[in-house]
């Protein structure tokens, strides 16, 4: 892959994949979109002490390490699985400046997620579990149901197969009943093949340079 890192507007690196032409978080601020998207629409959507998280797109462990932050303010018991087909190698890493821009708690498990192992099971603190796998999730099978899940794949007109209905119906189904998906995209695609699937789908107001993103979740089936 040829990649660059590139400064974002609120300060914070993005990377660039050249070969395709895409981001891995938005130019408006990598930062500012993460928080928006993942934690103020996903993570603090929950208020139970106990909570299993799927984010498909690791990428450079930003979301996570943002989760793994807040989720300690919060008190909540996180077990946290990171799907990657292409993970970035740790010399790459080391030019991304997440060190000294982030907050220091989530800096400081930023710097433990990025060189964890894969596919093995760690622990930051004693309440934050995480599993970074490196796996195609078109064809990855889950052995366990997540109460959110982060869906941060390149966008549908880089990746399509990773956006088409099958997926969200499998996505639907590791979902537990009243569970959440959040994503940037907000395409009309993406909301049909989320209804689809069953989720019933909000459209939110986006993080800077988007109008919208979505909130898709998993009703409580009726007794």
């Amino acid at each position: 892959m040829d990649l660059e890192v590139q400064k974002t507007a609120d300060g914070s690196d993005t990377v660039l994949n050249k070969s395709i032409g895409v981001h891995y978080h938005s130019t408006n601020g990598a930062i500012t979109e993460a928080e928006h998207v993942f934690i103020t629409a996903g993570l603090n959507h929950f208020s139970q002490s106990d909570i299993a998280i799927l984010e498909v797109g690791l990428g450079t462990g930003l979301n996570a390490a943002l989760t793994a932050m807040h989720a300690d303010e919060k008190g909540l018991k996180v077990s946290y699985v990171g799907l990657e087909l292409y993970p970035l190698n740790t010399e790459f890493v080391g030019k991304i400046g997440y060190q000294k821009q982030l907050p220091s708690a989530a800096a400081t498990a930023w710097n433990a997620i990025s060189n964890a192992p894969w596919n093995a099971e760690f622990a930051l603190g004693t309440n934050f579990t995480m599993t970074k796998q490196q796996a195609d999730f078109t064809c990855w099978v889950s052995n366990q149901q997540f109460n959110l899940i982060y869906f941060d794949a390149f966008a549908p007109d880089c990746q399509p197969e990773m956006w088409a209905p099958e997926q969200f119906k499998k996505l639907y189904a590791m979902l537990k009943h009243g569970g959440v998906l959040v994503t940037y995209s907000a395409k009309g695609i993406v909301k049909q093949a989320l209804r689809d699937a069953g989720f019933t789908v909000k459209r939110l107001p986006g993080p800077p340079g988007k109008h919208h993103m979505l909130k898709a979740i998993k009703e409580v089936a009726a007794h």
